[in-house]
């Protein structure tokens, strides 16, 4: 972390399209109390931040951290760390741009600190997680879609403009590639997500004859959960849907090696959960791909952080880094 505080604990908020958590946290990590409300509950962004301030001010006063806190940290959609600005709510409710960290510190009359959410867990395992002590490496978020937080010689990288880092968008497929949510197509989110893995298996089972438990289900229902089930169920064309998925995340993350020469990978999200059917093709391509001169020098690890509490986590750690 940035300085040691003076105030034992920050507060993390992480903003989804849906819910917004919130937590209090300690140096080390620990989630002291934690809650959340509904994200698109109200029409106004200053109702919000009122709920917001009522529910975080109960968890202070019930857990004696009145005046102990030294820093709020978020994690948002398209948050610029430079500016403290929603520059394009992509699923919030309110029109944008939002100067969010303003707003924040206003009603709170603590600072505040924002930034996306990829770039967040990225400080979160520097600061709580596996990262802890390395000045280079690139975090790999895999959920709905892929994010990326990149750090060297131990600052986030935030380009010139507060949105660099956006390594799930590089292309991977340059014909006939899948349509992204960006407006490009063949981007790694687009085939190394969650709902990637569900397009490949809709993919494969449209083009493939071999029998699968996969072709029981509603094809247009299927989701990565039910890939990874039948997978572990045995099923032949599941397990080839995460070796299709990894070997291209492993041979992205070859690629992504060249640009800063990280110390390692760190992946989280929930396809880090199917265990060796996705890292070990991941590993696999990585080291066929990846340059001779960095041949094993680079590790992929998995996150520590607990799931249930890294988001908030990740945009406490924000609030380490506020400056008095």
């Amino acid at each position: 972390m940035a300085n040691l505080a003076t105030k034992p604990y920050v507060i993390g908020i992480d903003m989804g399209g849906t819910n917004t958590a919130f937590g209090i946290v300690d140096a080390r990590g620990n989630v002291i109390a934690s809650d959340s409300i509904k994200t698109g509950k109200h029409s106004d962004i200053n109702d919000y931040i009122d709920e917001l301030y009522t529910e975080i001010t109960r968890i202070v006063e019930a857990n004696d951290a009145v005046g102990k806190i030294n820093g709020i940290g978020i994690g948002a959609p398209n948050a610029n760390y430079y500016t403290g600005i929603i520059e394009d709510g992509v699923n919030l409710p309110w029109p944008t741009p939002i100067p969010l960290a303003e707003l924040i510190t206003d009603k709170f009359g603590i600072p505040c600190v924002i930034t996306n959410d990829a770039n967040a867990a990225a400080i979160g395992e520097m600061t709580y997680g596996v990262a802890r002590g390395m000045k280079d490496f690139i975090m790999i978020t895999l959920g709905t879609g892929v994010g990326s937080g990149i750090v060297i010689n131990g600052q986030m990288v935030y380009g010139h403009d507060g949105f660099a880092g956006e390594l799930g968008h590089v292309v991977m497929k340059r014909n006939n590639g899948r349509m992204c949510g960006c407006g490009r197509t063949g981007c790694l989110e687009a085939y190394c997500s969650a709902t990637g893995v569900a397009r490949t298996a809709r993919e494969f089972l449209d083009i493939r004859t071999d029998d699968s438990k996969l072709r029981e289900l509603d094809a247009d229902k299927i989701t990565s959960k039910d890939v990874y089930d039948c997978a572990v169920a045995g099923d032949k064309l599941a397990k080839e849907i995460f070796e299709y998925t990894g070997t291209i995340l492993g041979e992205a993350l070859a690629d992504f090696t060249t640009f800063s020469s990280p110390e390692a990978f760190v992946l989280f999200g929930g396809l880090t959960k199917s265990g060796d059917l996705i890292m070990k093709p991941v590993r696999d391509a990585f080291e066929k791909n990846v340059m001779k001169v960095f041949k094993g020098k680079v590790k992929i690890l998995i996150s520590e952080l607990k799931e249930s509490d890294a988001a908030v986590l990740g945009a406490s750690a924000l609030g380490w880094e506020v400056k008095e």
